[in-house]
């Protein structure tokens, strides 16, 4: 048995070295069975290249999770009592989560961790105050901050089409494409329409408790 294995190991070392994995697996015929394959992962083409923009992302998704989770919360105490913003924000904050999860597991499928220390800019830093907002403030706040979020699914986007040797990588982009871009036009429409008709029933100061309340009784409606 141990001359079949020497045999073995000789044979697939004339094996092309550009098989990186299989080559580790060769060099560890006969070493302690923990011995590391360092080529033995899931990552190629330039995930690394966008690697750390990637994680960057997930961070700044969880923190705007918790931006809308405090402003939803604020909404929906005895003194605000808005229930449609409430559950709007709160919505927003769940969607928003999620997706930084579904951007971990992506990460990690790939061949790369998650480092929850890595910080783009201001990245991962909450908005101060932004749960103590009047209401089209924090419609305001909400289309800024999805506006950030797009903008910056654009630019990983834009690094992992870049056909420098090492850094193109299509399978990003279409990942970035299916889970995020188009969505994200979505929820940039929908909070710059909700913004402005607000804006347009908040024009008649004497109406404004009025219209308040019937925006936010749509709000609990639609969604």
């Amino acid at each position: 048995m141990k001359f079949f294995a020497v045999v073995l190991c000789a044979l697939v070392a004339v094996v092309s070295c550009e098989e990186f994995c299989y080559n580790d697996v060769v060099a560890s015929c006969g070493s302690k069975a923990d011995s590391d394959l360092e080529h033995c992962d899931a990552r190629y083409g330039g995930v690394h290249s966008v690697a750390f923009h990637l994680q960057s992302y997930v961070n700044d998704h969880i923190a705007r999770s918790f931006d809308y989770l405090l402003m939803s919360t604020h909404f929906s105490n005895y003194q605000k009592n808005r229930e449609g913003f409430s559950k709007l924000f709160r919505k927003l904050s769940d969607s928003t989560w999620d997706d930084a999860i579904d951007l971990i597991k992506y990460i990690t499928k790939r061949g790369e961790r998650m480092d929850f220390s890595a910080r783009k800019g201001d990245a991962g830093v909450p908005d101060e105050k932004t749960h103590e907002l009047f209401e089209l403030h924090a419609l305001a706040r909400g289309l800024d901050t999805q506006k950030k979020l797009a903008e910056e699914a654009h630019l990983i986007h834009k690094e992992a089409l870049k056909h420098h040797e090492g850094s193109h990588d299509p399978e990003v982009t279409s990942y970035l494409e299916e889970h995020f871009l188009h969505k994200q036009a979505e929820n940039v429409r929908e909070f710059s329409g909700y913004t402005n008709d607000l804006k347009r029933l908040l024009a008649e100061p004497k109406q404004s408790s009025l219209a308040l309340f019937l925006f936010d009784e749509y709000l609990q409606k639609k969604l």
